[in-house]
């Protein structure tokens, strides 16, 4: 038998009010000029089927914009989660989760669920940093509460009870006296990130763990890590007053330790040059950063595809000063232009600085898909083979081609699942998760080519094939063949490939598939498409 199916051509066989959605809050076009003309053909009993690619911006967990919201500060509004959003930053005080030695790891667990309510339910994960100072009081900071009464402001000093404060000398020539330079600290240091990675290191709520507690914000400086780079605001450096010698070493062990799961990301990539961290670079594409950030960064070769890298566009400082907005920004094409290829060369997974931009902006909106794009990964199937019948009990083969054309790979391997549903409920009523796929070994390309918009080294195109058995009786008798990745807390469909065939829930629908005999047809009807970017249901298990 050989047939071959495609889809009418025009924009209403997908739903009119769909596209005309996606178009109008979107912006650019979202499908080919034209027709939408994707095969399926069926041929000695399989059946191919190439999708079309949904060339937008899709909102998939750990990966695209990070958020972050102050509380008592910056309110949840009435569109969150953002169109994009994925990840929320996540400050958390030392003397919040530990106010002195005493305090198990129970105490971080209250204080975590406390601030973290609710994120499973909204498809959410977490990038917890533990920070002991916003601001020191010597560059303008506050203290806490001097803005807002919210118990969990972020403003002031968070130091544990039991930790002396800091004496500064005005003498630059002399150290700092307690805080972070008392004799007690770095074991302090030691049995908190011990009790953090027992709280968090299994925890499904956390994507990755940002290493913070040095440092204004944490960012490891004032004081530094190491003296590779010179002082922020000191003459030169000194030993316990602009850095804290063996720091580094107590720091390094100590995550390695207590984090065997989750990804580990620091501030500068010129230190703990022996770990294996990702790197949070908080002030992306700002001009003052291109040696201290950017070309720092570039030294870490192929540290991209086992660790995450991520930041922030810091729009309130330096050469990116000039513009009011995160925006301003990226709609001033040389910027964006810079952001973009700062992106693709760092193999960049995430960036924050969107807390308050307008996604209802139609001005914006375009470039901030075309960020989100960008950024992470994004994978493409462009073939999918199947049976057309298949019986319990007896082996058949499934077969994909699939190519990450987005920067970085996911870094984590989430299952993939094959899956029979309902042809009339859509809901599942079968399915095997693949044993051989490795998600986290998709990788994009390399080599970014700023004038050609590509890599030179294009991203590689994984051949899947895998063997399933039915092992279960099925009473109806036709059934849509699905494809999804699984997020293992819950084990429910979240991430999404970047394809039209798409089913409300997270699931990609190939076609139909027969038990025991053949049908005749097996074109899934286009109508029956939902669309990825108003699809709100999906959601984990926190347990």
């Amino acid at each position: 038998m050989n047939m071959s199916f495609r889809m009418k051509t025009g924009f209403a066989a997908l739903g009119l009010s769909v596209v005309l959605f996606a178009c109008s809050k979107l912006g650019p076009e979202k499908f080919p000029p034209g027709t939408i003309e994707p095969n399926l053909t069926v041929e000695n009993g399989m059946v191919k089927v190439r999708p079309v690619e949904f060339t937008g911006a899709i909102r998939n967990p750990m990966k695209g914009f990070r958020e972050f919201i102050g509380a008592g500060v910056d309110p949840k509004r009435s569109e969150y989660p953002y169109p994009y959003g994925s990840m929320i930053k996540e400050y958390m005080q030392w003397n919040m989760l530990e106010d002195n030695a005493g305090d198990g790891v129970e105490k971080i667990i209250a204080y975590s669920n406390h601030r973290w309510e609710g994120v499973e339910d909204i498809n959410m994960k977490v990038i917890p940093r533990i920070y002991i100072v916003w601001m020191e009081p010597w560059h303008g900071g506050v203290a806490k509460n001097t803005y807002t009464s919210h118990p969990d402001d972020l403003n002031g000093w968070h130091w544990p009870s039991d930790i002396p404060g800091q004496v500064r000398p005005a003498d630059h020539s002399q150290p700092i006296t307690g805080g972070y330079f008392d004799p007690s600290f770095q074991d302090r240091v030691k049995a908190l990130v011990a009790k953090a990675g027992e709280a968090w290191d299994n925890d499904p709520r956390v994507a990755y763990v940002e290493m913070g507690i040095i440092g204004e914000w944490g960012e490891h400086h004032d004081p530094n890590i190491s003296t590779y780079w010179t002082p922020h605001d000191e003459p030169e450096h000194v030993a316990n007053r602009t850095w804290i010698p063996g720091l580094e070493k107590t720091l390094g062990d100590a995550f390695t330790s207590a984090f065997k799961n989750k990804k580990v990301m620091v501030r500068y990539a010129y230190d703990f040059k022996e770990y294996e961290f990702g790197i949070y670079w908080d002030s992306w594409s700002q001009p003052e950063e291109q040696d201290r950030g950017y070309n720092e960064m570039k030294k870490l070769g192929d540290r991209w595809k086992t660790q995450p890298i991520g930041g922030e566009i810091t729009w309130n400082w330096g050469g990116l000063s000039k513009f009011d907005s995160f925006e301003e920004v990226v709609q001033d094409d040389a910027t964006r232009a810079e952001v973009i290829e700062q992106i693709r060369n760092l193999h960049n997974n995430h960036l924050g600085g969107i807390t308050w931009a307008d996604f209802n902006s139609r001005e914006f909106r375009p470039h901030a898909e075309l960020l989100q794009k960008s950024m992470g990964y994004n994978y493409v199937i462009s073939e999918f083979n199947y049976p057309s019948s298949i019986q319990k009990g007896q082996p058949f083969s499934v077969s994909f081609k699939v190519t990450n054309n987005g920067s970085s790979p996911f870094y984590y391997d989430w299952p993939v699942e094959i899956a029979l549903l309902n042809k009339r409920t859509k809901k599942k009523v079968w399915g095997k998760t693949l044993n051989s796929v490795k998600i986290s070994q998709w990788m994009p390309g390399e080599n970014w080519d700023k004038s050609a918009n590509a890599y030179q080294v294009p991203p590689p195109e994984y051949s899947i094939e895998e063997s399933l058995t039915l092992d279960i009786d099925l009473t109806e008798d036709e059934y849509v063949l699905s494809i999804a990745v699984l997020d293992p807390a819950g084990m429910q469909p979240s991430l999404r490939f970047a394809m039209l065939n798409y089913f409300t829930g997270g699931r990609h629908p190939m076609g139909y598939i027969g038990i025991g005999k053949e049908l005749s047809n097996y074109e899934i009807p286009e109508t029956d498409f939902k669309d990825m970017l108003t699809d709100r249901t999906l959601k984990y298990s926190k347990q």
